[in-house]
């Protein structure tokens, strides 16, 4: 079967009736968590907290699981924010992952050690990333701080990993 498009969609949905189509969205919300999440915002944005929490763990499970050597499958890690910012409006929220993501990469490079390049690549991209969306959003009062704290922690980290992070950060959030 064919590829199913926007377009087919739509056609197939106008066709339906009302009752049929509440059925499908809630069949659809008691099998998937991320339709439980995006009917959760769209009703009570209190979920925020709950929801990054959650993901937060999934983050840190990827790098420091509970027993055993992280596997630090940064796909994994970023998978958990593509997914954060589908459902949920909140740029604060998506930056406080952003940041997150970072916080516990360096903290893994730092306890066992140089890693690869694609490693520090994800790294330093995602901080990019987040700086960017903090100053585009006017957010640096609230992330300054950590955003610092995360580029002092990469100073004995190598492969020009900790200037680039400076960099990004003096660029976007502090500038000289």
């Amino acid at each position: 079967m064919a590829k199913l498009t926007a377009k087919q969609l739509e056609k197939h949905l106008k066709a339906r009736s009302h009752d049929d189509l509440v059925l499908d969205i809630l069949e659809l919300f008691r099998r998937l968590e991320a339709v439980r999440d995006f009917y959760q915002f769209r009703l009570d944005d209190s979920h925020n907290e709950e929801l990054l929490d959650r993901c937060k763990a999934q983050i840190k499970k990827e790098f420091f699981p509970k027993r055993g050597l992280g596997r630090a499958r940064l796909s994994v890690a970023r998978k958990v924010i593509t997914e954060y910012a589908q459902v949920s409006n909140s740029v604060e929220g998506q930056a406080d992952l952003m940041l997150y993501y970072v916080e516990m990469g360096v903290k893994y490079t730092n306890k066992w050690g140089e890693i690869n390049d694609a490693f520090y690549n994800s790294m330093e991209k995602m901080y990019e990333q987040a700086c960017e969306l903090i100053a585009k959003e006017d957010m640096p009062a609230t992330f300054a701080a950590r955003c610092e704290k995360i580029v002092k922690a990469a100073r004995s980290v190598g492969w020009g990993f900790h200037e680039n992070l400076e960099a990004a950060y003096h660029q976007h959030i502090k500038p000289e």
